[in-house]
């Protein structure tokens, strides 16, 4: 399953934030990944709004794993301080955005198995239009 979900980083703690995660503990790295947690990266707006997007085969177990490592625990109590809301521990205070829609399941669904064929993508108008857009 895909999963997204949103938080939010305290505007004026975002570089310390996007910091802490240039280099996660590699213990931490382990954790999510013997925990289900693939495929997963963050997304932060200039805002602080927070963006997460894993994949997993069930989210419920993927986090119920996480919460019982220590190293969670820890990694929790180290980012609290940085989020909006830090009521709840950040793991615990995610909101889950619905999915309305994923290319490949549409292609899927609509027996598409050579999407490049049906339509030509003129490369030289794309750049044009990227420039424009600059």
């Amino acid at each position: 399953m895909r999963v997204c979900f949103r938080s939010s980083v305290q505007p004026e703690l975002m570089a310390e934030y996007k910091q802490r995660h240039a280099a996660v503990w590699p213990e931490m790295l382990s954790a999510l990944k013997n925990a289900g947690w693939n495929n997963y990266s963050l997304f932060l707006a200039p805002d602080g709004q927070l963006i997460g997007y894993l994949e997993c085969e069930d989210y419920a177990e993927a986090q119920a794993r996480m919460a019982i490592t220590e190293v969670n625990a820890r990694w929790q109590a180290e980012m609290a301080t940085l989020f909006a809301n830090n009521d709840l521990p950040p793991d615990q205070g995610f909101e889950i955005v619905e999915e309305v829609f994923n290319l490949e399941d549409q292609l899927a669904g609509a027996g598409v198995t050579d999407a490049a064929s049906p339509t030509h993508i003129n490369k030289h108008a794309a750049h044009e239009y990227q420039k424009e857009q600059a």
